[in-house]
């Protein structure tokens, strides 16, 4: 589990030649249904083999945590796969009343430890002590993994979840007479879950944080990268979450955080491959109508305000010198975005791009330098990575990024290089739809950011980007007072920086 890109197929995508130019505008038959209760399913035929792609989405990511539960969808993800009231145990009944003693034994070793200096040190280990004695009874009930071994048993592969800062995503791809199986089991998932073994998951994500984060050079860059690009907008902080929260967060909060949430008016359901729509239907609503709907989730209203100077951060950590730079841009949806995607792949593209050849192969200053600037459901930023070659510095590939910029800015992308770059984005995003898994993911992917027909036209508004779209857009969002800065610094023995 963890934090997504055509031959001739027999898939419902239909290929419309435009008039005035050769550029192939792409259309999916994506059928869409909604329950009573809001749930959504997006579903695609594509019958070149009897298999079926099958996407859950919960619009739900760290950008809708606050200060306090940070991490809390990440630890869903784990939780999900705990099991159920009937799947992941023996006996329910019996282990019902392990739960409840579990709570109230965590209750009483806190309210003692909040007591601080005054805490009766003795009585919270004989707490503890009672506390490991009701997690061995409950893991003697305890059926490891088993909704995973199920599935596994039914043909399934591609099995696995993903958090990101604005969605959760749980993947399976099945065979196609296995349908109904998924809808039984992930309904009973949504409706039924049991938080159990929920603070040895904990500290679980708790050692994933430290791998991850805290004892990464990279990891721990770009936490800082974020909390300084991000000064109120909740992209600031980290999808795994801050330690101390993760130390602290409590089953009851996120059993709350769980309910708002992971319902059926926050959740999509997609289903491409061997499938009959009205069957698909059909099946959820047998197993998904009777789960009841809640209020709305509340908006993300927060909005970054507009950066008046550079930020600067230096990391120093045990390690190569490795830099980052960020700058603020636009959510998916706003026509720029198209732009980015253009300016990304003519800068770190292969080994043809701007980025490697000036940096990598011609001033050898550089070991690996990489752009980014995917979409994102709000304001996000476009981002570059870079590892300097010894003896080269940070500051000297920085200042050779800005070359490369200042070169966007002011001369026209040629219309060779251009439509080259266009070839290849066309081509890389064709080829990423050949399969059912490729499909359903990128289907899920734009719907919880700004919904799937955003993919119908985006290798239309691609394709149209101009040489002066580049330089506009360039001009406009890469300045200095725009941009953050964090570089990776390995600090030396008794040196201060």
């Amino acid at each position: 589990m963890k934090i997504f890109r055509i031959r001739f197929l027999i898939i419902p995508i239909i290929l419309c030649y435009c008039a005035t130019s050769y550029a192939q505008k792409l259309k999916l038959d994506v059928k869409e249904h909604v329950l009573k209760n809001g749930i959504k399913i997006l579903m695609l035929e594509k019958h070149d083999v009897p298999t079926v792609s099958l996407r859950i989405v919960y619009k739900v990511g760290s950008v809708n945590e606050h200060p306090g539960i940070t991490g809390a969808s990440h630890l869903f993800e784990h939780m999900m796969f705990k099991g159920t009231k009937i799947f992941g145990i023996k006996d329910y009944e019996s282990e019902r009343p392990l739960l409840e003693k579990e709570d109230e034994l965590i209750a009483r070793i806190e309210a003692e430890k909040a007591r601080g200096d005054y805490a009766d040190k003795g009585r919270v280990e004989l707490l503890e002590k009672e506390l490991r004695g009701v997690w061995k009874k409950q893991k003697e009930l305890i059926v490891k993994d088993e909704m995973w071994a199920i599935y596994l048993k039914n043909g399934a592969t591609g099995l696995n979840a993903s958090t990101s800062s604005d969605a959760t995503y749980y993947y399976c791809n099945l065979p196609a007479n296995r349908l109904e199986l998924w809808a039984f089991m992930e309904s009973d998932r949504m409706q039924n879950l049991v938080l159990r073994e929920f603070y040895s998951e904990r500290d679980v994500v708790m050692e994933e944080r430290r791998l991850r984060t805290e004892n990464s050079p990279f990891g721990l860059l770009m936490e800082q990268l974020n909390a300084a690009t991000y000064t109120a907008h909740p992209y600031g902080w980290p999808v795994i979450g801050w330690m101390s929260d993760l130390q602290n967060i409590k089953k009851e909060e996120v059993a709350k955080y769980f309910k708002q949430y992971y319902s059926p008016n926050n959740a999509v359901i997609v289903a491409v491959g061997d499938i009959n729509p009205d069957e698909v239907i059909r099946l959820v609503e047998k197993y998904f109508d009777g789960i009841p709907r809640q209020p709305p989730s509340p908006k993300v209203t927060t909005v970054e305000p507009k950066q008046i100077g550079e930020r600067r951060v230096y990391v120093e950590y045990d390690a190569n010198p490795v830099l980052s730079i960020a700058y603020h841009k636009p959510a998916a949806g706003h026509p720029d975005q198209y732009v980015f995607d253009v300016i990304e792949a003519i800068l770190s593209s292969g080994r043809t791009s701007r980025l490697y050849k000036s940096l990598i192969e011609d001033k050898r200053i550089a070991v690996s330098a990489r752009a980014y600037g995917g979409p994102s459901k709000y304001a996000d930023t476009f981002l570059f990575f870079c590892t300097p070659r010894s003896p080269h510095t940070a500051e000297e590939v920085e200042e050779a990024i800005y070359e490369e910029l200042e070169k966007l800015k002011t001369i026209p992308v040629t219309d060779h290089e251009l439509q080259k770059i266009k070839n290849q984005l066309e081509a890389n995003f064709v080829r990423s739809l050949e399969s059912s898994s490729g499909l359903a993911s990128k289907i899920a992917y734009y719907e919880a950011i700004y919904g799937w027909k955003y993919l119908n036209t985006l290798v239309e508004n691609t394709l149209a980007v101009t040489p002066e779209d580049i330089m506009r857009v360039a001009n406009e969002y890469f300045t200095r007072t725009n941009r953050i800065v964090a570089i990776l610094v390995k600090k030396e023995k008794g040196k201060k920086l």
